[in-house]
């Protein structure tokens, strides 16, 4: 199986949170930034000529750098292009690579049915202009990340074929210190909007079968243009929204359609027995101060004992 990037040994590890440790939990281990669906067009093209992706892009890149987490890693969950040109993935790496380089983080690019293959491999990975599956593997200090290629070349709809699926196996034969999260497109769930069913992951059954008795901790996809989850083989999957525009979903599932609102990108922060999905709303918006640096720095000096009467105990 062709790697879209080779892993190239371990991401340095992120130090864990500095701050006292307030409650039960330790610190995560890891923090990923997911995000999915960027539809870029080449020249900057507004998208359906009505929604400016690229400005979009940058306003989701702005609120991941606001958030002031320290990332290992930022996946792309796939349809990073709209219609698959070489100069849209020139576009997309000149805005994202900026904000990786700062923030120390690697960039994951996972192929989406908007994608083509061969001028994603080229574009994103200076590699040969091949239909090879585009996939990878991540260690980021002791989490493996494995980045699927749910695209069927010329389609929509999404599958994971039997060469991708022996590699898949193979690969997780082993298991990584800290366990695994496979990065698709397509979801191995069920969308109660009936158009996104007809452009389902085919074949889930044997996905399933692939992964059944491994170190998969949890699944991200995109493709769905809305935030959602459940489990798939018992594993969590986790869909992001979408950066350029987002499902309607006020509106009847029959009719429902795209608004350039509601944009989001979700923080995956992965701890010892547990892997959280947090989503994070593209907005700027006025915030109340209530908990200043220096509030923070109070309780941090306190007992225990002494943050929950200053901070628990009702007034």
């Amino acid at each position: 199986m062709s790697s879209a990037t080779p892993s190239d040994g371990p991401v340095r590890a992120r130090d864990r949170a500095a701050s006292v440790r307030f409650g039960q939990h330790e610190p995560a281990r890891h923090v990923l930034v997911h995000l999915s669906d960027t539809h870029l067009l080449a020249g900057g093209a507004a998208l359906a000529g009505r929604y400016d992706v690229e400005a979009n892009l940058d306003a989701t890149l702005a609120a991941v750098e606001r958030t002031g987490v320290r990332a290992d890693a930022l996946v792309f969950t796939g349809d990073l292009t709209d219609l698959g040109e070489p100069d849209a993935y020139r576009r997309l790496r000149d805005a994202v690579e900026p904000v990786a380089e700062r923030l120390d983080a690697p960039i994951v690019w996972v192929a989406g049915n908007h994608d083509e293959r061969e001028a994603m491999r080229v574009g994103l990975f200076g590699g040969a202009p091949t239909r090879e599956p585009l996939t990878g593997v991540w260690d980021l200090a002791g989490l493996r990340l494995i980045a699927l290629d749910s695209t069927v070349p010329g389609w929509h709809h999404g599958d994971i074929d039997a060469d991708q699926r022996d590699w898949l196996s193979e690969t997780l034969a082993e298991p990584a210190p800290h366990g695994t999260i496979l990065a698709m497109h397509h979801p191995p769930l069920p969308s109660h909007v009936p158009f996104f069913d007809i452009l389902e992951l085919r074949d889930q059954d044997a996905l399933a079968q692939a992964i059944a008795g491994t170190d998969v901790r949890g699944i991200l996809a995109g493709h769905l243009h809305y935030s959602t989850s459940g489990t798939f083989a018992g594993v969590p999957v986790s869909v992001a929204s979408a950066t350029c525009y987002t499902m309607n979903l006020q509106r009847p599932p029959q009719a429902v359609n795209g608004m350039d609102a509601g944009q989001a990108f979700q923080l995956v922060h992965v701890y010892d027995d547990v892997i959280t999905h947090t989503v994070v709303p593209v907005v700027e918006a006025p915030t109340g101060d209530y908990f200043s640096a220096e509030w923070i720095a109070e309780m941090a000096r306190l007992s225990p004992q002494e943050r929950l009467e200053a901070f628990s105990r009702k007034r």
